[in-house]
């Protein structure tokens, strides 16, 4: 019985000296790993590269709107329809196809109806419609926005809106020319990679993390007031951050 004990004893006092060894043995052994990553992560180097591609619109959408005024309803819808006729063969005559223009709604508006009218208005209806214009041909549309000072000489009266941004060109392909310039991006950032880690020395290693960046259309021309949506020309540019392990 006293050997049972005394072995008991031996064992109970064991266990708990095995665990504090453990914890010993592991206490050292996670800061030692946590120090090893943090000092691996520290050779990293972060670079940016960056890509341009001149690119020219594919896509011209016009917007024309014209408006009439008369005391006479049935009279201003006619002149309505006589100035829709005019714009549409003004934009045949210019090359553009029947199924590239189309016809828009008509907004009436009675100044009679409205309370905060000027009682000296000379005309009581204005009535206002648009003429939609889509075409790939954005050179022939160019050519005829330039021209619409033949409409003017026909009585045709634009919209202010209208007549002050009168169309957009779109780049629709911007998934065609991705993959070009995400490679010429990389190769750009790996070359900036590659000058930093001679300078200290060391070798590009492989990609720890990357971030391809925003696509962003940019007027051609960038100059004070410019907008992208109203010139043919423009340019496409991405920026791609890369961290790479510097061995």
């Amino acid at each position: 019985m006293k050997n049972d004990a005394e072995s008991c004893d031996k064992g109970c006092r064991l266990v708990p000296a095995l665990i504090i060894g453990l914890g010993l043995m592991l206490g050292g052994f996670f800061p030692g790993y946590y120090y090893y990553k943090s000092k691996a992560d520290m050779n990293i180097v972060t670079v940016k590269g960056l890509a341009e591609m001149d690119v020219r619109a594919d896509l011209a959408v016009w917007e024309i709107k014209f408006v009439v005024t008369n005391d006479n309803l049935q009279i201003a819808q006619k002149e309505l329809d006589n100035r829709y006729q005019t714009i549409v063969e003004f934009l045949q005559k210019q090359g553009l196809k029947p199924e590239e223009i189309s016809e828009g709604r008509i907004d009436t508006n009675d100044l009679m109806t409205n309370p905060y009218r000027d009682r000296n208005f000379t005309s009581r209806y204005i009535l206002t419609q648009k003429v939609l214009v889509r075409s790939n041909n954005v050179d022939l549309v160019e050519k005829a926005v330039n021209s619409t000072g033949d409409l003017i000489s026909k009585g045709v009266v634009f919209d202010s809106q209208s007549y002050g941004s009168p169309v957009s060109y779109i780049f629709t392909k911007l998934n065609d020319i991705k993959p070009q310039m995400l490679e010429e991006a990389t190769k750009n950032a790996q070359a900036a990679a590659e000058e930093f880690a001679k300078s200290s020395h060391s070798k590009v290693g492989k990609i720890r993390r990357a971030s391809q960046g925003v696509f962003s259309i940019l007027p051609r021309e960038q100059t004070a007031g410019a907008m992208e949506m109203n010139q043919i020309e423009k340019k496409v540019r991405v920026v791609s951050t890369i961290e790479y392990y510097i061995n």
